[in-house]
C-alpha cells in the first residue's frame, strides 16, 4: 500500500478532523459515479478508503508511523554503510598505488646500486621520498669515523689533511666505497613497513563496525493467570520466527520489555532489539490497574443498609468479606497482597467495589417505605 498521508494529501502531523475532511473531499471527487469514463476510478476510490481506515484509527496510525520511521532509519543506515564502504575502497586503492610505487622505487634502487655501487641507501631514500625522508644528519652512521657515504670522500678529516698518507695507502680511499653493509638497505624496508601500517590503520579507522538495526516494537498478549504464575508468553514475529518472553515480577499491562538481539535482521547490520509491550487480556472477574486488581461485588439493598458478610472470588480462591452497614455504591473494600507481583517483591491490592442492587421484582413494602421517606411521612 502506498503512503496513506500522500494518498489523502495531508501532513504527517495532521489531526483527526483534517484527515476526515481530506478523505471526504478525495472520496467525493474520485467516486466511480462521478468518474464513469475512468476505468481506474474504483481502484483510486478503494485506495482512498484504505488510507482513511489506517489514519482514522489511532493505534493503526501509530503502528504505521513506527514502521515508516524504522524503514527510513534502515535506509539511512544502509546509505551510511555504502558511503563508508566506498571510502574504504578508495583508501585500499591508494594503498595499492603506494605499494606499486614502492615496488618501482625498489626496482630502480636495485638498478642504481648495480650501476653505482657507491650510492648509499639513505641517499636513495632521499631521492625517492624527498629530503624529509632522507634527512639523516642526526644519524651517527653519517658522522662515524668509518667514513662518509658521499662519493669520492675521504675516510676522516685527518686523512683529508694529509695528501701523502692518502697516496701512500690508496686502499684507504677505496675502503668507504667497498664497505656497503647489508643493513644500509633497512631504511627503505622500514619506511615501506611504516607506510603500509599507517595505511592499514587508516583503512580500519574509515570502515565503521557493523551498525545495529532499529528496534522492533511488538505487543504480547498475556492472561491474568500468566502474570500471577510468572509463566511465559510466545510472540510470533516475521521470518516465521517465535520468541518467548518470560514474565517477571514488576510486569503489568503496558510494561515494555527489551529483548536484546531479537529484533529485525537487516543485511549488513547487527540484529536489533525487540521491544515487547505487555497487554493483559480482558478477564471477566478482575480489571487490572497497575499492580492492583479491581472486582465488583453486587450487594442487595437490605445488606447495604444493615451490613452483611459475603463470599467473593479472589486470585487465591474464595474469601469472606464484611460489608459495613450503610454501605453505598461508592464504598470499596481493600484486600492487601492479592494483586499482581510488583517490582519491590510484594503484591498489589484487590479492590472490591460494592454495587447496591434493587430486587429483581418490585417490592410493595420497600416502595411504600421509600415513598414515605421521600414525602416525609414515617410509619
Amino acid at each position: 500500500m502506498r503512503d496513506p498521508y500522500s494518498i489523502l494529501g495531508v501532513q504527517r502531523n495532521a489531526d483527526t478532523d483534517e484527515i476526515k475532511s481530506a478523505w471526504r473531499s478525495k472520496a467525493k471527487s474520485s467516486h466511480p459515479d462521478h468518474n464513469q469514463g475512468d476505468p481506474l476510478a474504483s481502484t483510486r476510490f478503494a485506495e482512498i478508503g484504505r488510507a482513511y481506515e489506517v489514519l482514522k484509527d489511532p493505534e493503526r496510525r501509530k503502528r504505521y508511523d513506527r514502521a515508516l520511521e524504522a524503514q527510513q532509519t534502515i535506509m539511512q543506515q544502509r546509505q551510511s554503510a555504502r558511503e563508508a564502504a566506498e571510502r574504504a575502497k578508495v583508501a585500499r586503492a591508494k594503498a595499492e598505488m603506494v605499494m606499486e610505487e614502492l615496488a618501482r622505487a625498489n626496482a630502480k634502487r636495485a638498478q642504481a646500486q648495480a650501476a653505482t655501487a657507491g650510492e648509499a641507501a639513505e641517499d636513495m631514500v632521499e631521492r625517492i621520498f624527498g629530503a624529509a625522508a632522507g634527512d639523516t644528519s642526526a644519524d651517527p652512521k653519517r658522522t662515524a669515523g668509518t667514513g662518509s657515504f658521499s662519493q669520492g670522500a675521504t675516510a676522516s678529516p685527518e686523512a683529508a689533511g694529509t695528501g701523502e698518507d692518502a697516496a701512500a695507502s690508496p686502499g684507504a680511499a677505496e675502503e668507504p666505497q667497498k664497505a656497503q653493509p647489508a643493513t644500509e638497505v633497512q631504511p627503505l624496508a622500514v619506511q615501506a613497513v611504516e607506510v603500509i601500517a599507517s595505511l592499514m590503520r587508516r583503512i580500519r579507522g574509515i570502515a565503521p563496525p557493523p551498525e545495529k538495526a532499529p528496534d522492533h516494537a511488538v505487543e504480547a498478549k498475556a492472561t491474568l493467570e500468566d502474570l500471577l504464575k510468572l509463566s511465559s508468553v510466545t510472540i510470533k514475529l516475521p521470518e516465521d520466527r517465535e520468541v518467548r518472553l518470560p514474565l517477571e515480577k514488576g510486569m503489568t499491562d503496558g510494561y515494555v520489555a527489551r529483548l536484546k538481539g531479537q529484533g529485525l535482521k537487516v543485511q549488513g547490520m547487527l540484529r536489533g532489539d525487540l521491544l515487547v509491550t505487555v497487554r493483559v487480556e480482558k478477564d471477566s472477574r478482575f480489571k487490572v490497574d497497575g499492580f492492583d486488581l479491581h472486582t465488583v461485588l453486587p450487594v442487595a439493598l437490605e445488606d447495604a443498609v444493615l451490613g452483611a458478610e459475603k463470599e467473593i472470588e479472589t486470585p487465591e480462591g474464595e474469601r469472606t468479606v464484611a460489608i459495613p452497614a450503610w454501605s453505598g455504591s461508592d464504598r470499596a473494600i481493600v484486600l492487601e497482597g492479592l494483586g499482581l507481583h510488583d517490582d519491590d517483591g510484594g503484591r498489589g491490592k484487590l479492590v472490591v467495589e460494592l454495587r447496591v442492587l434493587l430486587h429483581e421484582k418490585p417490592d410493595d413494602k420497600i416502595t411504600d417505605l421509600m415513598r414515605h421517606m421521600r414525602e416525609g411521612l414515617y410509619v
